[in-house]
């Protein structure tokens, strides 16, 4: 993968990518209604899903102002409560802030930590610049940076977001590889002018044939395999 090797900054995408999503999220909501079976858990998590996207969408289309992740969540939360019958606040309160406690991938915290001796490493979400933080704790990330979208007011794909990463990296975006499961991420990061590089996750959007990225990987081991051999 020497196409690769002249890197500067690599540039991480975190939900999806380093975290478990869509499992956390299932997780928090078999602890809010502990008596649901898997087939209503599933139907409640595309619920929460649906609302996001759509939400998320509004925005970039302008029908919407900007809302941070924890207003979405918040109403996500809001939504699958009243679908599901559920009343107490506590439960509803501490159910919104799920996307906050979301277990990281297996191979994220020591990949991190390897690639993080070799060049600057950020983090790049669409989590609010509250949640942020707090998710990285709960996962045990570790960056040089991690920046929120909402310090842009939009959300990826926009392409603000890529801009403020690329920014913030401080070098022409070529030498700035943008890291995600999501080929819809890699695509705003490509037209952006930053370097891509795939990583393959249960739950992420897979490259199609069309797509062009700099590198593929089957997880996060084999990408730092190549951007640190010489």
């Amino acid at each position: 993968m020497a196409e690769i090797r002249d890197i500067e900054v690599v540039v991480f995408d975190v939900l999806g990518t380093l975290v478990d999503e869509p499992g956390g999220l299932r997780a928090a909501l078999r602890d809010a209604l502990p008596a649901s079976d898997d087939d209503t858990v599933d139907a409640l998590l595309t619920m929460w899903q649906q609302h996001v996207e759509r939400e998320q969408q509004r925005i970039a289309q302008g029908h919407r102002a900007y809302a941070n992740t924890e207003t979405i969540d918040t109403e996500a939360a809001g939504h699958v409560a009243d679908h599901a019958g559920l009343t107490d606040p506590a439960t509803i309160a501490r159910l919104a802030t799920a996307g906050q406690r979301l277990p990281a991938w297996g191979d994220s915290v020591a990949g991190l930590e390897r690639l993080a001796r070799h060049v600057p490493v950020f983090g790049l979400s669409n989590a609010g610049r509250t949640a942020l933080p707090r998710l990285n704790a709960h996962a045990g990330l570790r960056w040089h940076q991690a920046l929120s979208a909402e310090a842009v007011s939009a959300y990826k794909p926009a392409p603000e977001v890529y801009r403020l990463a690329i920014d913030t990296a401080g070098c022409p975006p070529e030498r700035v590889l943008m890291v995600a499961a999501h080929a819809w991420d890699l695509r705003g990061a490509r037209a952006a002018g930053m370097r891509t590089a795939y990583v393959r996750r249960p739950a992420g959007d897979p490259p199609t044939g069309s797509d062009v990225f700099d590198g593929r990987f089957g997880g996060l081991d084999d990408l730092v395999t190549a951007l640190t051999t010489r």
